[in-house]
Parts: structure tokens; sequence; C-alpha cells
């Protein structure tokens, strides 16, 4: 089952690679972190980078939905932050100047390929450290609770056929087929972005778009809105 490939997250880094120049020798770096579930893992990797190197690393989590926002403010301070993420090719067209190119930087080098790297020509402006692929995600106990397995699952009618068959009886299972399909701003980004990718990806790998283009074709479009019903009316 092909991967399908969420936002890409790159990791940025500010003109001033270590922030307070002309304080400490050991300088000091201001992590600013998108994603507020991942904050107790930065915080001690924080903390131990510290130990290890003497560098004080101060990481600062962004509210759910707000890191936009939050970096605007926070490059208009003084103390700008020394690394920060560019949400991929759009996030670089705003951020790509406060972006050193890291080319020649041993953590470039590190890469195993250079597939999701930002570029601006032979520029390197952002290094991807985390993607998330997937398909569907399946609680499989429910699925099984049903009378179904993964396995029976091979097509778009298959997946119909089952989600529609476990709306019919939602009342006996006591669940529903799918979850997370509201609109809010807290859920939207599902259908706005993980799930408009998907028809997406595949016109741009045919039509070998490289850029973010103007308009889209809609090739899939209609693979697009059959899953959104499936979702809405289960």
């Amino acid at each position: 089952m092909k991967k399908i490939f969420s936002i890409i997250l790159a990791l940025g880094m500010v003109v001033c690679l270590f922030a307070g120049c002309g304080g400490s020798k050991e300088g000091k770096v201001y992590y600013l972190n998108f994603k507020p579930e991942q904050d107790a893992q930065w915080q001690e990797v924080a903390k131990q980078y510290t130990e290890e190197t003497g560098v004080v690393v101060e990481v600062v989590t962004a509210a759910q939905g707000t890191y936009e926002q939050t970096l605007t403010a926070e490059m208009d301070k003084n103390n700008a932050p020394t690394l920060f993420q560019v949400s991929g090719t759009i996030g670089l067209e705003s951020w790509g100047d406060y972006c050193l190119d890291l080319s020649d930087t041993e953590v470039y080098k590190e890469l195993t390929s250079d597939d999701f790297a930002l570029k601006e020509g032979d520029a390197v402006k952002g290094i991807a450290y985390v993607y998330e692929g997937y398909g569907i995600i399946v609680n499989k106990k429910l699925l099984e609770k049903a009378g179904y397995k993964v396995e029976d699952i091979k097509s778009f009618d298959d997946l119909k056929k089952v989600a529609e068959d476990i709306t019919a009886r939602s009342a006996e299972l006591g669940f529903a087929a799918f979850t997370s399909s509201t609109l809010d701003s807290d859920s939207s980004w599902r259908f706005s972005g993980h799930l408009a990718n998907m028809p997406l990806y595949y016109e741009f790998d045919e039509d070998g778009v490289t850029a973010q283009p103007e308009t889209i074709k809609g090739t899939y479009l209609e693979n697009f809105k059959n899953i959104w019903d499936l979702y809405i009316n289960n």
C-alpha cells in the first residue's frame, strides 16, 4: 500500500545561529516548537544537550493552531528563534529569507536522502526532520468487533461496504465507522491538508509538477469527493 506523505515539517535556522552574540562563550539556542504533543520530548532533548555541551537550549512551544502567528511575533523580537519549523514549500516562501543555507552543514551531510529538503536553487534552506506516512488508520479491535479484518478492505468499494454496515449497526455496536470528521479548526486540517494531499500528489506526480501551481486540474478530485462523502455520512 503506497504511503501518502502528509505535511512535512522542515527545520530551519535563522541568520544568527547562536543567539546572544557577545554573551557567554557557550552561546544559547532558542527553539520554537510546532507541535504541543512533542513538547515534553523536546524539553528532555534540550536538557540533555545542555548537560553534554554547556549550550543553553530554550524550547518554547506554540499553542495548538497558533504556530504561524507565534513565529511572526517572535521574529519581530531581538532574540528571534534560532531554530524553527517551516511548513514545506509554502512556508519557505514566507520564511526563506530567515533561513541559513545548510548545504555545507554536518546535519545535512547525515541525510540518506534529500528528497524532502527545502531548497532555493542550490541553497538548502530547510532539512526535513520528520514526515508522517500513512493510509487509513484503523482500530483493529473495533473493526473485528464489527466482524471484519483489515485484510477484508482491499479497495474503496470494500471500505464503503464496511463503513456503511458499521453505520447501520452503530447503535448495536456502540461506535461509528469514522472519527475526527468535523470541520472545527482543531480537525479540519485532516481534510484541507492530509486528505487533499492524496489526489494532489498523484496529479502533480503525473504532470511533473515540482513547484506550487496557481491552479489545479483536479484529475483525481472525484476520489477525494468519494471518500469525503464516505467520512461525513458515516
